[in-house]
């Protein structure tokens, strides 16, 4: 690692930590649907939070439980970010599914027993955009715990012309945070039955989000 990348992720995650914060404080906040997370974690219970990688930059904000690790890439971005999550109380957990089956597959037998919430970005960490890849599937199927599909959506900001068309939230507008249903991995079903179950219950959260924004005379980003 040169010089440059060193100093970057010396001083690049306190500025960006201070920018989250600075964002989610100049806009109109409101959650959706977090009822069925704290109905989780009141009974002492842990889950896994699901959301897409486009909307990242500002859901350390809209994370109000008990504590989580997050699933980040092993990559040099990957680092910045885990970094960056620090300063919000959240550890990371280094891997991804770009990584060999075999150790994808340990690395989930290990993250489903881990004694906090997990939060992953199925569609990460190089696309395609929202794409739900295996990892989730197997951490839902493995850990026999609940996903609780997250959404974020913003009325003013811009995207990125990157894979995932990243967020980037501007301020002095309205952003919503929104929280669907947990959808279990039952015994009987199929790994394929289930993944189109989480679909479907991201894209209608995903909705969800976004009507709520509707609803106060302005569309999202």
């Amino acid at each position: 690692m040169g010089f440059s990348d060193r100093l970057l992720l010396k001083l690049a995650p306190p500025l960006a930590s201070l920018i989250i914060r600075l964002l989610y404080q100049m806009n109109r906040v409101e959650f959706v649907g977090e009822e069925h997370p704290k109905a989780i974690w009141n009974a002492g219970k842990h889950l896994i939070l699901a959301f897409w990688h486009d909307q990242l930059l500002l859901m350390a904000m809209g994370y109000r439980g008990p504590g989580s690790k997050i699933l980040i890439s092993s990559s040099k971005d990957g680092e910045l970010i885990a970094r960056v999550m620090n300063f919000f109380g959240q550890q990371a957990v280094r891997g991804s599914s770009s990584r060999g089956a075999k150790a994808a597959f340990k690395e989930m037998v290990a993250l489903a027993k881990e004694d906090v919430d997990l939060v992953i970005t199925p569609d990460g960490p190089k696309g395609p955009r929202h794409e739900l890849k295996d990892g989730v599937v197997q951490l839902a199927r493995l850990g026999g715990r609940p996903v609780v599909p997250m959404a974020f959506a913003c009325s003013r900001g811009h995207r990125f012309a990157s894979w995932d068309k990243f967020i980037l939230p501007y301020p002095f507008g309205r952003v919503v945070y929104a929280f669907g249903e947990p959808v279990i991995f039952e015994r009987d079903e199929g790994v394929d039955a289930f993944r189109d179950r989480l679909i479907a219950a991201m894209e209608e959260n995903q909705l969800r989000a976004k009507a709520c924004l509707e609803a106060h005379g302005v569309s999202a980003v």
